[in-house]
């Protein structure tokens, strides 16, 4: 079941286009990511089916309907940034975040998957960066939405922290919840998202899994040695070798045929190393290596 469908999406910011035309679906159940540079547009696009900012022109459609006030009770919405009141403790925030609904999941169940129950007392001001996003997650998730957003959940977190929070957002998804998130981490898309929308220039330029996303826009695998274990029977081969510095790089769509191809030369691959396609390799490819900002 479709549960968001957006079709041909504008926004304008007087001269500026931040969005051209995005049209998208998102599933019910899964976990849908946006991925682009600065500036891409991935965010504006969030915040206008959150309701928050309106578009210049487009169709958002939830459930098959319009977005209504029911819409705004079955969505959570965890900001990047967001101003918490710093005399408060996290258990007061927990508290006066849940008045605000009509409908709110069991606080005890919720205190205790997003780890919060030995910084109850704390101040908000006192809270580490993972405890800050554990928190803000937790607001995002008290009045038991159907549709989570998530925009760069781990920004900024050790790897421990960010893999507990990835623990999180994986029940989330377990228990049913639909998410529709921004990430700047290829690895933490690969790891959450069922179908990835990367954007460019407020466009969609590709989208998929990220399995298929590889398999379409960037398959080569790419074989590293070192330049003195390459032959003078290694000539002949129909392979496309490129020298950097003492090293040997061979790209391939066959990593097994070309290393049958090596070993039949006599090439020495104690010193090989292999790297698979990946999403960075993707991302990188469709949208370019200069940084924006």
């Amino acid at each position: 079941m479709v549960l968001i469908q957006v079709e041909h999406l504008q926004k304008w910011y007087h001269d500026i286009e931040a969005v051209v035309d995005v049209s998208l679906q998102v599933e019910q159940g899964s976990c849908f990511g946006l991925l682009g540079p600065n500036g891409a547009g991935k965010t504006t696009t969030m915040e206008i089916i959150e309701g928050i900012i309106e578009p210049t022109a487009g169709t958002i459609l939830y459930k098959n309907q319009p977005r209504s006030k029911r819409f705004s009770e079955e969505i959570g919405i965890q900001f990047q940034h967001t101003s918490l009141l710093n005399f408060l403790s996290v258990r007061e925030t927990l508290t006066s975040y849940a008045n605000l609904y009509r409908r709110t999941v069991d606080s005890d169940w919720l205190i205790e998957r997003c780890g919060l129950g030995p910084i109850l007392s704390r101040r908000n001001n006192k809270l580490s960066g993972g405890q800050r996003q554990r928190l803000m997650l937790a607001l995002a998730l008290v009045n038991d939405p159907l549709l989570v957003f998530l925009d760069e959940p781990s920004t900024g977190l050790d790897p421990q922290s960010r893999r507990y929070l990835w623990s999180i957002i994986e029940d989330i998804k377990e228990s049913g919840k639909t998410i529709i998130m921004t990430t700047h981490s290829m690895e933490e898309a690969e790891n959450l998202c069922d179908t990835i929308a990367i954007m460019d220039k407020g466009l969609i330029i590709a989208e998929g899994s990220p399995e298929n996303l590889i398999a379409t826009h960037y398959s080569t695998n790419t074989i590293t040695l070192p330049k003195k274990s390459i032959t003078k029977r290694c000539a002949g081969l129909d392979l496309t070798m490129q020298t950097h510095g003492g090293k040997v790089i061979i790209k391939t769509d066959e990593v097994e045929k070309s290393l049958s191809s090596l070993i039949s030369c006599g090439v020495d691959l104690s010193e090989m190393s292999v790297h698979s396609a990946n999403l960075e390799d993707v991302f990188l490819h469709l949208t370019g290596r200069t940084l924006r900002d």
